[in-house]
């Protein structure tokens, strides 16, 4: 799966310059279009959305694009993904910290496209082992994280941590810089470019674990 990062610059930028090898899936991140209103959107007076359609229509494949949403006046960090020219849908942050400004939204979303079983980690979520735990279980291919900045070493630290706990790859798409990890915890990608390309291997390793605890207790039936 080849990958395309744009931390820098806006969709419209990315469209009017872009050339070359058109890869499966374009990552953009909150940078790319702002604040989206859905009300705004509704009644045709804003058409981002409508933008990141055309753009996966324009390059035939799909685009992945974090944003941030205005539900009247309930704000929220979401990624809105588009696969040739139709929206498949928009997953929002499901974690709020200490009552800060951004609501949390709906629940965790995988998104099957010709390009693979998508796992999409918005912002914050990166930091509750959770999220991608529960798309490793649900047949995520890849779990993405867009994310608005980056600490000097945090999130990398997550990423590969919670790629080898969970089996599946994590890539991050923040401002200025992207990377990734695979299922093994290292450090497979990085990059302060913008375009940036990452070619994706494909693993999936099963293993069978056992642990012994308490709990469970059952009482045995007697005999008729």
């Amino acid at each position: 799966m080849r990958i395309c990062f744009v931390t820098k610059g806006t969709l419209s930028e990315f469209s009017d310059t872009f050339e070359g090898e058109t890869p499966e899936v374009v990552c953009f991140g909150f940078q790319a279009i702002g604040k989206v209103s859905y009300e705004r959107e509704l009644k045709g007076e804003t058409s981002l959305f409508e933008d990141v359609a055309l753009l996966s229509k324009e390059q035939k494949n799909v685009v992945v694009c974090g944003c941030y949403t205005d539900a009247r006046g309930l704000l929220r960090k979401s990624v809105v993904v588009a696969e040739r020219g139709r929206i498949l849908g928009v997953t929002d942050m499901g974690n709020r910290l200490d009552g800060g400004e951004y609501r949390s939204g709906a629940g965790i979303r995988i998104f099957d496209t010709s390009a693979g079983k998508l796992g999409l980690v918005v912002a914050e979520d990166l930091y509750f082992p959770q999220v991608i735990e529960t798309l490793s279980l649900c047949g995520a291919e890849v779990a993405i994280a867009v994310l608005e900045e980056l600490t000097e070493s945090l999130e990398q630290t997550l990423m590969r941590a919670q790629a080898f706990f969970y089996g599946i790859p994590v890539c991050v798409c923040a401002f200025g810089y992207a990377e990734a990890a695979d299922i093994g915890g290292k450090l497979s990608f990085s990059s302060p470019q913008s375009p940036c390309f990452y070619d994706l291997a494909r693993e999936q390793e099963y293993h069978l674990i056992e642990t012994r605890r308490r709990g469970f207790y059952k009482k045995k039936k007697g005999t008729f």
